[in-house]
């Protein structure tokens, strides 16, 4: 029954989260194999799991955001760097809303902090003054928003439910202008 479900798992949802369907009881496998009405991927535990540390990445990262662009509003020393953390808080805040209902419908704790990393980030930026905290801001800005979209694209390709690879992909547009106007910063 495993060998004929392998090839269907890794189909779906992809060849690591095939090996992990495959590694639960008999039970488990004999009753993905004849539901044929629901995706596999959105009923193995790894598919879950792997969506709930994304939901909890990007509500973390979103809340990073919002703190950036709040301090890009009050330090920044041209308005294009305040626009810029005005459209950030503006929608981050949105996407932040959005991911928190989709992780709230799973189950899923919705963070409050920040990571740590990005929290010393967010300290050493917003240490700096004038023209300093700007070029800091954008090259911060350039770096985050680069990883957002490698993990976003990521999640928008995976086998996870479809409420989070749709998230994912209707926030990719808005991550990728994110991502062009901190390189215009920089220049």
């Amino acid at each position: 029954m495993k060998l004929k479900l392998i090839p269907v798992l890794a189909m779906a949802s992809g060849l690591s989260l095939a090996i992990a369907a495959c590694s639960g009881s008999n039970e488990a496998s004999d009753a993905t194999a004849t539901d044929t009405a629901t995706p596999v991927a959105a009923e193995t535990p790894a598919a879950a799991d792997h969506a709930s540390q994304f939901l909890t990445d990007v509500i973390q990262t979103n809340n990073a955001e919002i703190k950036f662009g709040q301090a890009a509003q009050s330090q920044g020393s041209t308005q294009a760097v305040r626009d810029f953390g005005k459209m950030l808080v503006d929608d981050h805040t949105k996407a932040n809303g959005q991911a928190s209902e989709i992780a709230k419908a799973m189950n899923v704790a919705v963070p409050t902090s920040v990571k740590p990393d990005d929290m010393a980030e967010y300290n050493m930026v917003t240490g700096m003054k004038g023209a300093d905290f700007d070029k800091d801001f954008a090259a911060a800005m350039v770096k985050g928003h680069q990883k957002a979209v490698d993990m976003f694209q990521m999640e928008a390709d995976s086998g996870d439910p479809a409420q989070v690879t749709d998230f994912a992909k209707q926030t990719l547009p808005t991550l990728k202008k994110h991502l062009e106007m901190a390189q215009s910063l920089q220049k």
